[in-house]
């Protein structure tokens, strides 16, 4: 079993959305520059998401994304699966053809072993993990950084605009 990236930044990009959520809609760039994850990925990625109504667009000034509901009812399970994410550890994608078109000694053992981590990240939501301290830890962190960074910016331009 192989989750890729797509499914790690999806479900890394859902939880920042869910911790920072409450607020208002939260902007792609902001994500983006908290999980340093690129832009065109998060947007390809939440086009998916959309369309599976996990997100919704906000558009205009102060426009992002939000929870299509709430964090508790949003499970990790359905964020991998939007993105088109397989969780399937047999070698032949579950069709049973693994040796020479039939079934392999382990097939089963296998298939058992996706069903079970499906079935595990079904029972965890967004808001299981926004509720753990050290993620609320890690989320303050970035949340610093972020701001320590924006502030370097600003100071950068304010003195390249100051008269010689």
């Amino acid at each position: 079993m192989r989750l890729t990236t797509k499914g790690r930044y999806a479900v890394t990009a859902m939880l920042d959305l869910a911790l920072h959520g409450s607020d208002g809609p939260v902007s792609l760039a902001d994500i983006s520059v908290r999980q340093e994850i690129s832009l065109s990925y998060l947007e390809q990625l939440f086009s998916r998401l959309r369309r599976h109504q996990l997100v919704a667009s906000v558009r205009g000034p102060g426009g992002g994304y939000r929870l299509s509901r709430g964090a508790d009812e949003i499970f990790i399970s359905e964020v991998v699966d939007a993105v088109d994410e397989s969780l399937d550890t047999t070698r032949c994608g579950n069709k049973g053809d693994c040796q020479k078109g039939e079934k392999c000694l382990t097939h089963h053992l296998w298939s058992d072993l996706s069903r079970q981590i499906h079935h595990f990240l079904s029972g965890i939501s967004l808001a299981d993990l926004v509720a753990k301290r050290e993620i609320q830890d890690v989320a303050a962190r970035q949340d610093k950084q972020q701001e320590l960074e924006s502030d370097t910016i600003n100071t950068e331009r304010l003195s390249e605009q100051a008269p010689a």
